[in-house]
């Protein structure tokens, strides 16, 4: 199939995903400046007085400023992960209602390429919802901060299309606490997220350096502070683009194994 044959369907999928989520899409909303709210208020506010007043960070950048474009890309991962984990295994495995969407006309990649959209749509209105938040608190020395939100959005499927993969293999959720446990809190703590890699070690740093988080966090806080160059840029771009592309012929590979028999 052709990339403009796809379209049609895959837009068919999103909107039957959007049509289920306008049904909460209130709390999710209420969610997505509340929880940026209190974490830039708790961790970049109070806790950043402390560090300011400590050993400080480089260039003269404040905790708040140096903490909040890592709390956008690191709540994009998050929102991406809970989209593409019980939603994609229950509609497989569960209700079935991606078996339930193959006996129309549309078929795997229609499936996989709306759902895609979904979450992009997810990360992206849920980092608006945060940019707005990091503005409000003052947190942006640079109008490049408007491209944290293609950051955030390529982060998030960095982490969406991996998941999804494995999500369609699954016979049960327990996985997906693992994951939780043992890679995104890590990564989540370890990733530059709070603090410099730079103070972990050698052997730690360079394990940083590997996740896609990391390669998020340092993009979208250069564009906020105004401090990243193009070559730099690219290098993340590209990393978190070969996450995203990967994952997604997994996934390609992974749906058509499940739901094609």
């Amino acid at each position: 199939m052709s990339a403009p044959a796809l379209a049609p369907g895959a837009l068919s999928f999103f909107a039957h995903r959007m049509a289920a989520y306008r049904h909460f899409w209130r709390s999710s909303l209420i969610s997505s400046v509340a929880v940026p709210a209190l974490y830039l208020a708790a961790m970049g506010i109070t806790l950043g007085i402390l560090v300011d007043r400590g050993h400080g960070l480089p260039a003269g950048v404040t905790y708040l400023v140096f903490l909040a474009p890592a709390l956008l890309v690191a709540a994009a991962m998050q929102t991406a992960v809970g989209e593409s984990s019980y939603p994609v295994m229950g509609g497989i495995k569960w209700d079935r209602s991606y078996e339930a969407v193959l006996t129309t006309p549309l078929g795997v990649p229609d499936i996989l390429a709306g759902h895609l959209l979904f979450v992009s749509f997810r990360v992206t209105t849920s980092a608006a919802a945060f940019l707005v938040v990091l503005v409000a608190f003052g947190a942006a020395s640079s109008p490049l901060v408007l491209l944290t939100l293609p950051a955030a959005l390529l982060t998030g499927l960095a982490f969406a299309t991996p998941i999804t993969a494995l999500a369609a293999t699954l016979e049960n959720d327990q996985p997906f606490a693992a994951i939780q446990r043992f890679l995104l809190i890590p990564m989540f703590l370890f990733s530059g997220t709070f603090f410099p890699i730079t103070q972990l070690p050698v052997f730690f740093q360079w394990i940083a350096r590997l996740t896609p988080l990391w390669h998020g966090v340092a993009l979208s806080r250069g564009l906020t502070l105004g401090t990243i160059g193009l070559g730099e840029s690219l290098l993340h771009v590209g990393y978190l683009l070969l996450w995203a592309v990967v994952g997604t012929l997994l996934a390609l590979r992974t749906f058509r194994r499940r739901l094609v028999t």
